[in-house]
């Protein structure tokens, strides 16, 4: 298992839009969950600009298909998604841990 971070950084008018198309969003991320594919996702606030969804797997294909599908990214929402390996080494869910 490795992780994999999904950054999203958010359109200007994001807060203003998001009601529209929330409940599908979370729909959809909460079923990624339950599946086992999303570990924990949110948005940063103070500004509200980017949002984190931190998956595991094999490789980045779920966190890919997820945001090909979510409809803040078909609608506009999320201005420019990137997946990104994350080597996790500390903490209990650490895909790799490292202790001196």
């Amino acid at each position: 298992m490795k992780h994999f971070i999904l950054f999203y950084t958010l359109s200007a008018d994001y807060l203003e839009r998001r009601a529209e198309f929330r409940t599908e969003h979370l729909r959809l991320a909460w079923e990624a969950q339950e599946r086992g594919d999303i570990v924990l996702a949110g948005a940063l606030s103070d500004p509200a600009d980017t949002a984190v969804l931190l998956f595991k797997g094999e490789d980045g294909r779920a966190a890919e298909a997820f945001a090909r599908s979510d409809p803040y990214v078909t609608n506009g929402l999320v201005e420019r998604w990137e997946v990104r390996p994350w080597t996790t080494v500390i903490g209990d869910l650490a895909a790799t841990p490292v202790r001196p």
